[in-house]
């Protein structure tokens, strides 16, 4: 099976950290601290960390050290925009140690859902329609990450308004909710978002800094928060 499904069909919370940038001293921190799974980018300008990435040819040497460090789910946000995803980077990504992509549903051209062995998942933002989520299966649609939160509203405290979305998702949308750390959120959180049924938390920049010591310590702190709530 696919480490991305085995994760989030693992009935536990499952710490995913999406890196700042592509190095591998920051993966190491990750997972060392804990992190179950990881995700890096592709041919897109980062808005939480303000970093621009390259190529796939140009993180080839970077890629396979970070896939040497653990065994669990590697993802990657293959462009930012539909014209920025390369059919010839997609059909390279399973050699390359992946498991599956994330990106915008307005920015997955038809063709990647005809990739082999990588696991499909897309996200939403807060204008998205949610009826069309009841289509998703159809297009065999592995998990759904709810980056729901309006771009000028980053780094600002998890509210009652965000649970009841991410809840609503989980509920309805009928896949897996990733929930990314567009807004600022902090280990205390993680009991609500367990009792949302979330079954992914992906960490980036927002929550826990774009340098080794900082990502090591949020992983930690948010691991040690997941296994006291039980997962």
């Amino acid at each position: 099976m696919n480490r991305l499904r085995q994760s989030l069909q693992s009935g536990k919370l499952q710490l995913f950290v999406s890196l700042p940038a592509n190095d591998a001293k920051l993966a190491e921190a990750a997972v060392r601290e804990g992190a179950d799974g990881l995700k890096v980018h592709l041919n897109v300008a980062h808005r939480a960390s303000g970093n621009s990435f390259g190529s796939l040819e140009s993180y080839k040497e970077t890629f396979a050290e970070i896939r040497s460090l653990f065994r669990g789910p590697l993802g990657v946000v293959p462009g930012g925009s539909a014209a920025d995803v390369s059919r010839e980077e997609i059909a390279a990504l399973p050699e390359a140690g992946f498991d599956f992509f994330s990106i915008y549903a307005w920015h997955l051209p038809t063709f990647m859902l005809e990739a082999q062995g990588l696991a499909r998942t897309f996200a939403i933002d807060d204008k998205f329609d949610l009826r069309l989520l009841e289509a998703a299966g159809a297009f065999g649609i592995d998990a759904l990450e709810a980056s729901v939160v309006p771009g000028a509203e980053y780094g600002t405290p998890l509210t009652l308004a965000d649970l009841l979305k991410y809840r609503w998702l989980a509920e309805r949308s009928g896949l897996p909710v990733i929930v990314p750390t567009q807004r600022k959120v902090t280990p205390d959180d993680v009991p609500h978002l367990i009792g949302c049924g979330v079954k992914a938390l992906l960490v980036g920049a927002v929550s826990i800094g774009s340098t080794a010591e900082s990502i090591g310590r949020s992983a930690s702190r948010f691991r040690e928060a997941i296994d006291k709530a039980g997962g």
